[in-house]
């Protein structure tokens, strides 16, 4: 397998190549195989780092790294939960990274990841019987129907034709009821944030539509980021098990 050299990232980095792209497939590609790794060599240990990485609404305010680290992690037991996430990743994300940029690009992505979150918060708090409060999840999903949405948001406005990517959204969102075990919640939550935010970089405000696109990406990506996270703590004032740890 060919390494890319300095130079050659460098090259398409200057030319909007998907170098972000291919560096999280490569975070999570590596994550993954870290995780497989400690099933042989360390059981526990692997128990550990899933444990301790997954996201749960009961305890998301007092482990928020878990946010983040729960958008890398993938089922060890199974290359299928990688594997689709890394076609779907590469799939959508070289359109989205050539049209907005490297670091907008990964922002849009995370800030998607947050949006995950978040629906696995509201569903905690509307579900029946309080069960989904120790709903523990894990996987890039929420951030990838986040990019789903991006580019369903930009086709759209551009006036392409959508009817495929639709039924392909259509079946995404399915999955879940009929694999079952698939948090469905991170998803929906991902998929309204990340197209709330596109929405909001290409057409926006009237009087902010001449600013640039990075300026746009500031002020409309931390007025997002603020307000999910806002949301998420109130969410939380619902939590029956409060600032509790694992």
């Amino acid at each position: 397998m060919h390494m890319p050299t300095k130079q050659e990232i460098r090259y398409q980095w200057e030319r909007g190549g998907p170098v972000m792209t291919w560096a999280l497939i490569a975070a999570c590609t590596a994550v993954w195989l870290v995780e497989v790794l400690l099933g042989f060599l360390s059981p526990t240990l692997q128990n550990w780092l899933i444990y301790r990485g997954m996201l749960a609404p009961a305890t998301m305010l007092a482990e928020p790294w878990a946010i983040v680290t729960s958008m890398f992690l993938h089922a060890p037991n199974s290359i299928l939960h990688i594997l689709f996430n890394m076609i779907a990743l590469y799939s959508v994300g070289p359109v989205l990274e050539r049209l907005i940029g490297h670091w907008r690009f990964l922002g849009l992505y995370m800030i998607s990841g947050l949006g995950g979150a978040l629906g696995m918060m509201v569903w905690a708090v509307v579900a029946p019987g309080g069960q989904s409060w120790q709903t523990a999840a894990y996987g890039a999903s929420g951030a990838l129907f986040g990019l789903f949405a991006a580019l369903l948001v930009v086709y759209r406005r551009i006036g392409a034709d959508i009817r495929s990517m639709l039924i392909w959204m259509a079946v995404n969102f399915a999955l879940p009821f009929v694999v079952g075990g698939v948090a469905w919640q991170a998803h929906v939550g991902g998929f309204v944030v990340g197209g709330l935010l596109t929405w909001l970089l290409i057409g926006g405000i009237r009087p902010w539509r001449g600013k640039s696109l990075a300026w746009r990406m500031q002020v409309y990506g931390w007025s997002v980021t603020v307000l999910v996270i806002a949301l998420i703590v109130a969410c939380n004032f619902a939590n029956p098990y409060g600032w509790m740890w694992h």
